[in-house]
């Protein structure tokens, strides 16, 4: 194949692009920025399961103290009922001793209901100060995200912006190229990784190796117009003068 040497020489032009695409692809996909945004999705989601747990726990304790509440009122109103019938002096003396062993047991009772209603609103307060403390965390954890968010979505931004340019810069680049050198070139990169190198003191720039002196006495005596090719790679080496012994 043959190409003007100043043709080929764009062929630099076009990997140098090429590589920065091929950066800004990895730097997309390996954003440390997206992993900090995995994480702090990880500690979110374990923060909101522990306020749902924190919330059951305070609203099971909620129904137990209003349980508790309601029979202690229960207890109290039949005390104080019979209490009343004692009073009165209208029930007989038999009634009397009935009532007194009722107002016993139910004082008993009551006693033991105040003190489960006690704990149980102790327990509720502890429970409502851990709801408290998860949901602080939580309102952190939401922080945390967002500002990640942010953090990547610019880092994005901005290799959106260079893929945008440069991607622009490629097509303009490749349409003044002839066809059978780009595919050429292209076929070599989708290889390789490497269409093109320049030739600098008998090193290729695509695989960066050292090139035997036959090798090299070759490609000098190669009419300037003729695309030569790494023996080592493949990639098409580009001769500029550089380096040249």
């Amino acid at each position: 194949m043959k190409a003007d040497p100043t043709v080929q020489r764009k062929l630099l032009d076009l990997a140098a692009l090429d590589a920065e695409l091929s950066r800004a692809e990895h730097r997309r996909h390996t954003m440390p920025e997206q992993t900090a945004v995995e994480e702090a999705e990880g500690v979110l989601r374990t923060c909101r399961d522990a306020v749902v747990r924190a919330r059951t726990s305070v609203s099971d304790l909620g129904r137990d103290v209003a349980k508790l509440e309601q029979e202690v009122a229960q207890v109290s109103a039949r005390e104080q009922r019979d209490r009343g019938l004692v009073d009165s002096g209208s029930v007989s003396s038999k009634q009397v001793a009935d009532l007194s062993h009722e107002l016993d047991t139910l004082a008993r009772r009551r006693a033991v209901l105040e003190d489960s209603q006690l704990e149980a609103m102790e327990r509720l307060d502890a429970a409502e100060t851990d709801l408290a403390h998860e949901q602080a965390a939580l309102d952190a954890a939401e922080v945390t995200l967002a500002d990640a968010v942010e953090r990547r979505d610019g880092v994005l931004g901005d290799i959106a912006v260079i893929e945008t340019r440069r991607g622009a810069e490629r097509r303009e680049l490749a349409a003044s190229l002839p066809a059978d050198l780009l595919a050429l070139y292209d076929q070599l990169r989708a290889r390789t990784g490497h269409g093109a190198g320049e030739l600098v003191g008998g090193r290729c720039g695509a695989c960066r190796m050292e090139m035997d002196r036959s090798e090299v006495r070759d490609i000098a005596a190669a009419a300037p117009d003729e695309v030569v090719r790494c023996e080592q790679c493949g990639a098409i080496v580009v001769r500029t003068g550089k380096g040249a012994a």
